[in-house]
């Protein structure tokens, strides 16, 4: 008898709140002025397809930059570089920056992408491209690592992740839960591609590159050493037109080491 009386106030405590929110569902999808502000029912089946770029964690920020990367090789829009010792070398030098970086506690990909152009950059998730043509550029290891640290600065400061959620909120393609998971690795593959960050971004990144190249054991000078003759080509770089200007870079890289 006192099982049975037990049991049923057992069913009855968890009875209750399970009526109450299927109660308040059933206003919700009842409501005309309700469903039209806000799709609950349509919002709770997209479940893990929707991307809260607000307070996005490490591992959804890791899986968007993987998806992000195999959109980017599957569309053809960069080409991995074959060369296995080309990529073993660059990978050799980033993680032993990443390990020094001031976000080291998730995984990093370094890849050369097929290209005769100067150019590096880098997606969510610690994702990070350098081409061919940077490699031939880069007079010393230093100088590539010098590339390669101002791009962890800018996935340690999550750049691309606040691009992201910047850009989705002026184009209105952001709901009441966040962001559509297909149109945010599709905004990712634009963003990492076509659109140059804030000239507050990049000198962010210069400064915990320099840090990190110290704490890995180069030169920070060597950062100054790449702008600068990158500067004097005959042809300067085409990045270099949507970073702030590498004399004011200069003289804020100088600034930081002599501090």
């Amino acid at each position: 008898m006192s099982n049975r009386f037990s049991n049923f106030h057992l069913h009855r405590r968890f009875a209750y709140p399970c009526l109450s929110l299927l109660m308040a569902l059933g206003i919700v999808v009842a409501s005309p002025e309700a469903s039209l502000a806000i799709p609950w029912l349509e919002l709770l089946l997209q479940g893990a397809q929707v991307v809260q770029l607000y307070n996005i964690s490490e591992e959804e920020e890791v899986q968007l930059g993987q998806q992000i990367n195999q959109q980017l090789i599957s569309s053809g829009q960069i080409q991995i570089y074959r060369n296995q010792q080309a990529n073993r070398y660059v990978a050799q030098i980033g993680q032993r920056l990443a390990a020094n970086s001031t976000r080291p506690n998730i995984p990093y990909t370094f890849q050369v992408v097929q290209d005769d152009s100067i150019n590096a950059f880098a997606t969510a998730g610690g994702y990070v491209y350098v081409t061919t043509g940077l490699l031939r550029a880069a007079d010393n290891e230093a100088q590539l690592a010098a590339v390669l640290a101002h791009e962890i600065g800018h996935i340690a400061s999550r750049h691309s992740i606040e691009q992201m959620r910047q850009t989705a909120i002026t184009r209105g393609l952001a709901n009441a839960a966040g962001l559509d998971r297909s149109t945010a690795v599709q905004l990712g593959v634009e963003l990492a591609l076509q659109r140059p960050r804030s000239r507050k971004d990049e000198y962010e990144a210069d400064r915990r590159g320099i840090q990190t190249l110290a704490r890995a054991g180069y030169d920070p000078r060597a950062m100054i050493a790449f702008l600068q003759k990158l500067r004097n080509q005959p042809t300067p770089p085409t990045f270099l037109s949507t970073h702030p200007a590498p004399d004011d870079r200069i003289a804020a890289l100088k600034r930081e080491i002599d501090s």
